[in-house]
């Protein structure tokens, strides 16, 4: 229990964390052979929000290595305004389908290069993890 009265998720041991950190190095270092831009949005700095992949250790004992699209800040303002704003979800307008489009293929594409690569590579959970996608383990 914690100061405030709720259970915070159990965090992953320390060699479970160290496992997940090579892992996502391995992970940065075949999206960068393959010429995609990639940064570790784990630990901030200047590539923060940046476009391009962005790779993650997700402490959690539940969790993992995730990697996710980042778009460039231009669409995704135009997206998140619109949503602010409210939209009629059966007629959306183009810049949130064009966003939706270009995180769905770029899942997709990275899906494919990370398996080419030798990871085991999955789909994560959309509710939990938008359209990331969870890398699960390296074989060469």
């Amino acid at each position: 229990m914690t100061e405030h009265g709720f259970d915070l998720p159990p965090k992953a041991p320390p060699d479970v964390l160290a496992q997940r950190d090579a892992l996502a190095e391995e992970a940065c270092r075949a999206l960068a052979r393959a010429g995609i831009p990639v940064h570790r949005g784990d630990l901030g700095g200047e590539f923060e929000g940046r476009p391009g992949a962005e790779v993650q250790v997700d402490p959690l004992a539940v969790g993992g290595v995730l990697v996710e699209w980042n778009t460039e800040a231009e669409l995704t303002t135009a997206a998140v305004n619109l949503l602010a704003g409210g939209v009629d979800p059966s007629d959306l307008p183009h810049a949130i389908r064009h966003y939706e489009t270009v995180h769905s293929c770029m899942r997709d594409a990275l899906l494919g290069i990370l398996t080419s690569a030798g990871f085991q590579v999955e789909k994560a959970d959309g509710h939990t993890y938008g359209t990331a996608v969870f890398v699960k383990g390296f074989q060469p």
